[in-house]
């Protein structure tokens, strides 16, 4: 199964090199607008859990650096309450009369209400999460596409069954340690009238922490429970996928540490490929394009590349020099159906560096009217 999931600067709508308190405003308002005990539309709950964990990843700046640094695998072993444990949302909301509980996930509020079962990444056995970049058209953005993924990764050895242990045996836990890979030291002290415990945890020095002794490796895998895999996979792309958007493939990721668990997720991040006809910006195109002297100053029209097929614009009597043309509607469709972007032409007037005779002479009557006409405004 292949899901999105949109990068969390776009879900909260700020750039990248935004400051705190943009981020806070910007979560403030959206919250209110599709806080599902106030929005009753059927994606407003959804809507909302992506805002209130944007803005858990991106207000704390040792998650946001993980964020920026690793992308969604940066950031895949937080807990609902790792996310929102530390964050003061009365604070946030308590003069604006939200009408609810907002304390964190402990507090008994909408964000235990909605979030006490999720988590964003690593659970109990899971594998770490893949993440790798497809670069996309502006061709198949503008329409959707399929692509293909290829990566070679550890996938859990078949022959096994991730256990390292060959088929008709299993694995020996340690005695030592219960099979747990841990030690711990207990030791009691009395301070102040009163018991405390403490205990101190270390790796197994029997079994090295790994809690299993494996007396017949598994063959196909030389006893490590895991094999090189070459796989190639098919990936929607979606009409008006943003840069940075991560699109997971659930399943596709390392292995599981233990034969019973699941394996992680593959996170594929669509970038846009380099067109040299445009420049993009979110659903906007660029485009610069040069005319002659004259036909900025008498106008004209011009064939212009589009995304499905050439277009005229009509350049206006008295364009200048860097100036911007709009064609509404020109650029790349944005995500959900929701319109489309325009692609904008930046206007460069060409001066010629040499001309010929008779051209000089025409150019030398324009000055002289103009100079006429000057002396006539002043007179």
């Amino acid at each position: 199964m292949v899901t999105t999931q949109q990068d969390y600067y776009e879900v909260l709508g700020v750039a990248r090199d935004a400051d705190q308190s943009a981020i806070k405003d910007s979560f403030r308002q959206l919250a209110m607008k599709y806080h599902p005990d106030r929005n009753k539309s059927p994606d407003a709950e959804e809507k909302f859990k992506k805002i209130a964990e944007a803005y858990a990843i991106l207000s704390d700046p040792k998650k946001r650096a993980q964020y920026d640094t690793g992308g969604f695998a940066g950031v895949a072993d937080f807990s609902a309450e790792d996310l929102f444990g530390g964050i003061d949302f009365g604070d946030l909301f308590g003069d604006m009369g939200f009408g609810f509980n907002v304390a964190g996930s402990g507090g008994g509020g909408i964000f235990e209400r909605l979030f006490r079962h999720q988590q964003t990444g690593i659970r109990k056995g899971k594998g770490r999460d893949i993440e790798v970049e497809v670069m996309v058209s502006l061709d198949a953005i503008n329409k959707g596409s399929e692509e293909s993924i290829r990566l070679n990764h550890p996938v859990s050895c078949s022959a096994c069954k991730g256990s390292g242990a060959e088929a008709g045996s299993e694995p020996r836990k340690c005695e030592a340690c219960g099979g747990s890979g841990q030690k711990v030291t207990s030791r009691k002290e009395t301070r102040d009238k009163s018991s405390v415990m403490f205990q101190q945890i270390s790796s197994c020095p029997i079994c090295h922490g790994q809690g299993i002794f494996i007396d017949k490796p598994c063959k196909k895998c030389n006893g490590t429970g895991q094999i090189d895999k070459a796989e190639s996979l098919k990936v929607k792309i979606p009409k008006g996928a943003v840069d940075g958007m991560a699109l997971r493939i659930t399943g596709h990721g390392m292995p599981s540490p233990t034969p019973d668990g699941t394996p992680g997720d593959l996170y594929v991040i669509v970038q846009t490929e380099l067109d040299k006809r445009f420049q993009r910006a979110g659903a906007d195109l660029w485009r610069t394009a040069t005319i002659n002297i004259v036909d900025a100053v008498l106008g004209t029209q011009i064939d212009i590349p589009a995304l499905d097929k050439n277009i005229k614009l009509n350049v206006p009597a008295g364009t200048q020099h860097d100036e911007i043309l709009r064609l509404r509607g020109k650029g790349l469709p944005r995500l959900d159906d929701a319109g489309r972007g325009d692609l904008k032409v930046r206007m460069q007037i060409n001066i010629p560096e040499k001309i010929t005779d008779e051209e000089r002479k025409l150019y030398e009557q324009l000055r002289q009217l103009s100079r006429k006409q000057k002396q006539h405004w002043y007179n």
